[in-house]
């Protein structure tokens, strides 16, 4: 695993370029932009080392960042669960770590991508406007769901799967470039372990148990 994601590379090694243009060209101080940009990138696309705690009875944050809602719903929105459900939205900053990991252990079963507008990631209506790319992950005791979604400077999402994968829980699926959010779906008798306003991390934080 390296200490920064590949999709950071251009990025880093385009501000690293310009500030020997500016600073050999220009003027040293000319370099100060591009090398704080350069610096910044290697801090946005960081891929923390984490040791994962396996445990089939809980459902593990995707992200690092601050839960902005807890929703209970009916039923799923994406038809992927068919029974009444809690929708955890939580909320990533230009200075969280932007690397999503699998909540559960599972196979993919549902995959969409959906290619819509850019409003600010916080406005409640941007899981069905905006640009998004949903996952349905099942195993032999739970179906989730896990959304990820561009904001007003997040203008492309990656993911490293496809339908029928299996994922480790903890694992890396993807990332959303510059500020964004994601919603995770899960059934009312897996209880919510987090409020709203809390910070959480992506593969650390519990945020729903399995009900006995």
């Amino acid at each position: 695993m390296t200490p920064i994601i590949s999709e950071g590379y251009p990025f880093i090694g385009g501000c690293f370029v310009l500030t020997l243009l500016f600073g050999w060209s220009l003027h040293p101080l000319a370099a100060v932009v591009p090398f704080v940009l350069m610096l910044y990138f290697c801090y946005f696309f960081r891929n923390p080392k984490r040791h994962i705690e396996q445990d089939s009875s809980v459902v593990l944050s995707p992200a690092d960042g601050t839960v902005t809602d807890i929703v209970p719903l009916e039923t799923d929105e994406d038809g992927f669960i068919k029974e009444p459900c809690n929708k955890i939205v939580i909320f990533m900053s230009v200075f969280n770590v932007h690397v999503n990991r699998s909540p559960i252990e599972g196979e993919i079963k549902l995959q969409k991508y959906y290619c819509g507008r850019f409003r600010p990631a916080y406005k409640d209506t941007v899981g069905f406007e905006n640009e998004h790319h949903l996952l349905g992950i099942e195993n032999g005791r739970l179906r989730i769901t896990v959304k990820q979604i561009a904001g007003i400077l997040a203008r492309r999402i990656v993911s490293y799967v496809t339908l029928d994968d299996k994922l480790e829980q903890g694992e890396l699926y993807g990332m959303i470039k510059f500020g964004s959010c994601l919603e995770v779906v899960m059934p009312q008798d897996v209880a919510v372990t987090v409020k709203k306003g809390q910070k959480v991390t992506g593969g650390k934080t519990i945020i729903g148990r399995m009900k006995d």
